[in-house]
């Protein structure tokens, strides 16, 4: 009966990690998506910065005033406000997806020190099964 109890008891680990591997493989795609989201909003990002400063760069070409009272485009006192709020406008969903990807780590971290937890369980629950199997095979009479 002791060796149908550890039998169950490895079918039931066999199951656990089955299900966190399961667990983690979706925690992993939810990360791929929290990467490229990131990826994607700092290329948009990117983008809105580069128009900024082609739109103060032909600013201060077209206008003679601007030339005569700034050295380059970027002393424009209002170009620095406007990266500034363009910067903002993203930090937050910046942010946002930062944090879920740490959240999705630990998450993956979690389940992979679950896995490794029952890893070491089956061992010994593998151990002990082989020891009650030796046992039953010498009381068997075969052995003595």
């Amino acid at each position: 009966m002791a060796i149908a109890n550890l039998l169950e008891t490895l079918q039931f680990y066999k199951l656990r990690k089955n299900q966190l591997n399961f667990e983690i493989i979706g925690l992993q795609s939810q990360k791929q998506l929290a990467v490229a989201s990131t990826a994607d909003t700092n290329s948009l990002l990117s983008h809105g910065k580069a128009e900024l400063r082609e739109q103060y760069r032909e600013m201060y070409e077209e206008s003679e005033e601007l030339q005569l009272n700034y050295n380059v485009y970027t002393d424009i006192p209002d170009f620095e406000d406007a990266m500034n709020m363009l910067t903002a406008r993203f930090q937050d969903e910046l942010d946002n997806l930062a944090n879920w990807e740490n959240l999705l780590n630990n998450q993956i971290t979690t389940k992979d020190t679950e896995i490794k937890e029952i890893e070491a369980y089956e061992e010994s629950v593998k151990k002990t099964l082989g020891e009650n199997i030796s046992e039953d095979f010498n009381y068997g009479g075969i052995g003595g």
